[in-house]
C-alpha cells in the first residue's frame, strides 16, 4: 500500500482524522461512479472524466480571460488548464512535484517552448521546456489554479493530505506574488463537490473563489482572504527534512 501523504501532517489529530475520511470517501465514490481515470484515484489529486470539459469551461470565465500570469499545481486533472494557459499565451508557474528542488518552480513562457503546449505543460515536458526558479525569481500572479480531492460550495477545499498546496501558497503570498485579490481556481469532477460545511477548515487553509466541474460553474463566498505565512509550529521536523526549501528556511529562522 503507499504511503500516505498525511503521514507526516501536523495539527489537530481529530481533524486530520476527518479530513483523512473525507478523501478515502471521495476516492471511493470517484471509482464506485466511473468517474476516475489513469492514474487510479486514490492517494493522489485524482484524474477524472471531463478534465478536458472542465478545462473548456474554465476557459470561459473573465477571470481566465484576464489573467496574463497563472500559477497552476503540476498534477494530471489539471494537465489540460496548464495546456490551455500556455495556448493562451499566458505564462505558467508550475510546481515542481512535493517541492522537491532547490529551485521549486517551473517557468513556462508560452512564447519560448521546446515542444507543443500539450507535450510542455506535461511534467515530463516541462523539463525540456521550462526553467526552474526560486520563489525570489517569479512575477506577480493573476490566478492560481490548485488541484483537489474534495471541494465544497463555499469554497472549502481538501488536498490529498501532504499539505503543499498550503505551503507554495503561503510562500507566493509572503513573496508579495499574490494577495487578497489573486483569483484561486480548481477543476474537480461533479462527485468531488461536497455540501457546504462538510469540509472542516484550519488557519492554514486558503478557500477558493471558483469550482469548475465539466457541466458546471460554482461562485464561492470565501469570505475576506487573510495573509497566508507558513505556520512553523504546524511543521513536523519529518515535513521540514522533506523539503529542502523549508530546510532552509527553518535554518534561517
Amino acid at each position: 500500500m503507499a504511503r500516505r501523504h498525511d503521514h507526516d501532517a501536523g495539527g489537530d489529530a481529530e481533524v486530520l482524522a476527518h479530513k483523512r475520511a473525507l478523501r478515502e470517501a471521495t476516492w471511493d465514490r470517484m471509482v464506485a461512479a466511473g468517474v476516475g481515470r489513469f492514474p487510479a484515484p486514490h492517494n493522489r489529486i485524482p484524474n477524472f472524466v471531463g478534465a478536458e470539459a472542465a478545462a473548456e469551461l474554465l476557459r470561459s470565465q473573465p477571470a481566465w480571460q484576464s489573467a496574463a500570469t497563472v500559477k497552476s499545481n503540476p498534477d494530471s486533472p489539471q494537465w489540460p488548464v496548464r495546456q490551455r494557459a500556455l495556448e493562451d499565451g499566458k505564462v505558467v508557474y508550475m510546481a515542481v512535484p512535493r517541492l522537491a528542488e532547490d529551485d521549486p518552480f517551473f517557468l513556462l513562457d508560452p512564447h519560448d517552448l521546446a515542444d507543443t503546449p500539450r507535450k510542455a505543460s506535461s511534467i515530463k515536458g516541462a523539463t525540456r521546456s521550462a526553467r526552474t526558479v526560486t520563489v525570489a525569481e517569479l512575477e506577480p500572479v493573476d490566478l492560481v489554479v490548485t488541484g483537489c480531492v474534495a471541494v465544497d460550495r463555499s469554497g472549502a477545499r481538501l488536498g490529498k493530505g501532504g499539505g503543499f498546496s498550503d505551503l507554495e501558497y503561503a510562500l507566493a503570498w509572503e513573496a508579495g506574488l499574490i494577495g487578497p485579490d489573486t483569483v484561486v481556481v480548481t477543476t474537480v469532477h461533479d462527485v468531488q463537490v461536497l455540501p457546504e460545511g462538510d469540509i472542516p477548515v484550519t488557519d492554514h487553509d486558503f478557500r477558493l473563489d471558483l469550482v469548475v466541474t465539466p457541466d458546471d460553474v460554482i461562485e464561492c463566498s470565501p469570505g475576506e482572504r487573510t495573509p497566508a505565512a507558513i505556520r512553523w509550529d504546524e511543521l513536523t521536523d519529518d515535513k521540514i527534512r522533506s523539503i529542502s526549501l523549508l530546510a532552509r528556511l527553518a535554518a534561517e529562522q
